[in-house]
């Protein structure tokens, strides 16, 4: 896969930020959840993130949760969300596409396969990052270290409330990009845009040279639009997605047809 340096390098010498598309991987089943992923894949958005269904997302919303309920419910686990990766790293090269995969998962996930062999399967999947939510930068010296041992990217998450200092200590340990939360509280699709998440973008950007993207309620092109005009580098979309996929559970053809549509406004909203 392409590195997160050479997408946001040649998005930028097209003058475009990034679309970041994120969903749970097996929701609702293994299957359906392929399709997915290739579907958000052909439709043009440029990174993959990828959570890993876990049963207590402490920092996610109503939608995500229902969505890691139904793939754990429909036999997901770690095991088989590696051959998921992988399935996917394959149909990214065959069909050129080359885009970064980053993989949200929770630390329990982690410890309980091992932090090493974690990172290590997580790179022979083909991912090129690890998100841990749920642990914080004083704890992360274990996980940094197999990343970095493993030629994974880390990416850490900087909230409206994150401190300067804390900033820079954040901009020291990120190898991939930062993760900015455009509000306190969990995921979720929002109507609007908080003029503090423009705010944080530019003061993030004088802080930090590390690719920057913006995530928590972008759900509308003119979201992605004002944070790409704030300076953000990259763009998030999750539970929107997400959203989709619940309101057609019945449908399959409806959930791929309207997440293509969903995928290629949001795309255009990326364009400077």
């Amino acid at each position: 896969m392409a590195s997160y340096k050479e997408t946001f390098k040649k998005l930028k010498s097209k003058n475009e930020g990034a679309l970041v598309a994120f969903t749970v991987i097996g929701d609702p089943d293994y299957q359906i959840s392929i399709e997915i992923v290739k579907t958000i894949i052909d439709s043009g958005a440029d990174i993959l993130e990828l959570g890993l269904p876990f049963s207590d997302p402490i920092a996610d919303g109503p939608t995500i949760q229902a969505a890691d309920i139904r793939a754990l419910n429909n036999g997901m686990n770690t095991d088989k969300a590696f051959d998921f990766l992988k399935e996917i790293t394959g149909y990214n090269k065959k069909n050129n596409k080359n885009m970064p995969i980053g993989l949200l998962v929770y630390g329990n996930l982690i410890l309980q396969r091992g932090i090493e062999k974690f990172y290590n399967d997580a790179a022979k999947a083909g991912v090129n990052s690890v998100l841990a939510a749920d642990i914080p930068l004083e704890e992360a010296d274990d996980y940094i270290k197999a990343a970095k041992n493993n030629n994974v990217d880390t990416v850490f998450i900087i909230s409206p409330l994150t401190s300067e200092q804390r900033i820079k200590k954040i901009d020291d340990k990120t190898t991939g990009f930062i993760y900015a939360v455009s509000r306190l509280g969990v995921t979720g699709a929002k109507s609007t845009l908080q003029n503090s998440t423009l705010e944080l973008v530019k003061r993030i950007k004088g802080l930090s040279d590390k690719p920057l993207c913006v995530g928590f309620g972008i759900s509308k092109p003119e979201h992605v639009k004002a944070v790409v005009k704030a300076g953000a580098d990259g763009a998030i979309i999750g539970s929107a997605i997400v959203d989709l996929i619940a309101q057609n559970l019945n449908n399959r053809g409806r959930i791929l047809s309207s997440i293509e549509r969903y995928i290629k406004a949001m795309k255009l909203a990326a364009h400077r």
